[in-house]
C-alpha cells in the first residue's frame, strides 16, 4: 500500500482531510488531493511535513487575506 491519509493542522490540532490519498498535486498555493476512492479535495494549504515510513502527510493552511 502506497497511500497516506492527509491532515490539515489548524492551531496545532492535526484533523484528518482525507484518508487513503494516492495523488496530490500542487498548483500555485493550493494543493489537490485525489484518493484511490475517487474523493478529491482542493485545499488552501502547503505541505508540512512528510512521514512516508506512517504514511502520514501534515498541511498547513495558507492565510488568504479576503
Amino acid at each position: 500500500m502506497c497511500e497516506a491519509n492527509v491532515y490539515l493542522v489548524n492551531k496545532n490540532i492535526e484533523e484528518l482531510l482525507l484518508e487513503r490519498v494516492d495523488k496530490i498535486i500542487p498548483k500555485s498555493g493550493e494543493i489537490y488531493l485525489e484518493n484511490i476512492f475517487g474523493e478529491r479535495k482542493i485545499v488552501a494549504a502547503r505541505i508540512k511535513e512528510l512521514h512516508l515510513v506512517d504514511h502520514r502527510v501534515i498541511l498547513e493552511r495558507i492565510e488568504t487575506n479576503a
